[in-house]
């Protein structure tokens, strides 16, 4: 065989790994750039850096499958993310089906208009075709437009508790456990211990939570907390206000949790907990539910960690 053809596949191999590496050092660049300029809570971030890195791989490189390289160039991506831009896991969690997604949206099509050309069954469709759409998915949260921040998220149980009792195990300090929701169990801020009692105006609460890791180079683990003031008590009703958080700022602004409480069957309490929070990040058609479903099962798992009644005073609570 000749050595020309033996060689052949391994260059054009080479010459689509070197593409794609260079597609993602650009990406890079355009991440330090959104990055200076207070982007990268946008949609022009987590829409348009993956529509970057998937336009630039359909573009410039001719595989048999467009997809399968786009989707590539995207896992190769996330995974230098970590590291080099100093990202946590939960962050690449949470926006790496995004990022699938956007790859899918525009190679995909491609893909699927190669394939009927072959067949003599229409045009050939461009990369470029999806550029308007994604231009508007992207152009959200960046002064163009945005949807709906403000969320609630209500959670009502009835546990096995007098009102009373509730309120005396709601005005100790709580007793944290592992989280059961299969969502919470990803490693999200996991609440440690906690300083303050009481439920009059003005109390307070410090939480404090596992610390912070990121998957940088060199980056060391930084505390996390939140503080909690104790806004209005009447009977039955207690609001907190957040004042200070260094745990979910990133993800969302949480201002306030509500808890009201009234007796139901004998010794039995219903009790609703109510999350309000303002949501910080784009798109808001992909991190909006997102981060509805995680309060929801945040309020749960507040319901359960006061649903067991605190010890009298002079007792052991067990």
């Amino acid at each position: 065989m000749d050595e020309t053809a033996k060689r052949a596949p391994m260059t054009r191999a080479r010459r689509q790994l070197v593409g794609v590496l260079v597609v993602l050092f650009a990406a890079m660049l355009l991440y330090k750039v959104l990055h200076a300029g207070d982007l990268e809570q946008t949609a022009l971030f987590y829409v348009g850096l993956p529509a970057f890195i998937a336009l630039a791989v359909a573009v410039g490189a001719r595989p048999k499958s467009v997809t399968g390289t786009a989707l590539a160039a995207v896992t190769v991506g996330l995974a230098l993310a970590g590291p080099l831009l100093d990202e946590g896991i939960i962050c690449l969690v949470m926006a790496a089906p995004l990022f699938y997604l956007l790859a899918v949206i525009i190679a995909a099509p491609v893909d699927l208009a190669r394939r009927r050309a072959r067949k003599g069954q229409g045009g050939r469709t461009h990369a470029f075709a999806t550029v308007p759409l994604i231009a508007l998915l992207a152009l959200e949260g960046t002064g163009a437009y945005e949807l709906p921040r403000d969320g609630t998220a209500t959670v009502t149980r009835t546990v096995a508790t007098s009102p009373a009792q509730f309120e005396r195990t709601l005005a100790a300090p709580p007793r944290f456990a592992a989280p059961e929701p299969v969502f919470l169990q990803i490693p999200f801020p996991r609440p440690r211990h906690s300083e303050g009692t009481g439920l009059g105006v003005g109390a307070h609460r410090e939480i404090a939570f596992n610390p912070h890791r990121s998957l940088g180079i060199g980056s060391q683990p930084t505390p996390r907390s939140m503080r909690l003031v104790v806004a209005a008590h009447t009977p039955g009703h207690v609001r907190f206000v957040v004042t200070h958080d260094t745990t979910l700022a990133r993800w969302l602004d949480l201002g306030s949790a509500e808890v009201t409480w009234r007796p139901t069957a004998a010794g039995r309490t219903e009790v609703t907990w109510t999350l309000h929070y303002r949501r910080t990040f784009d798109p808001g058609w992909y991190f909006g539910p997102i981060q509805q479903y995680g309060m929801e099962q945040a309020a749960a798992y507040l319901s359960d960690t006061f649903s067991h009644p605190t010890a009298p005073a002079g007792t052991s609570a067990r």
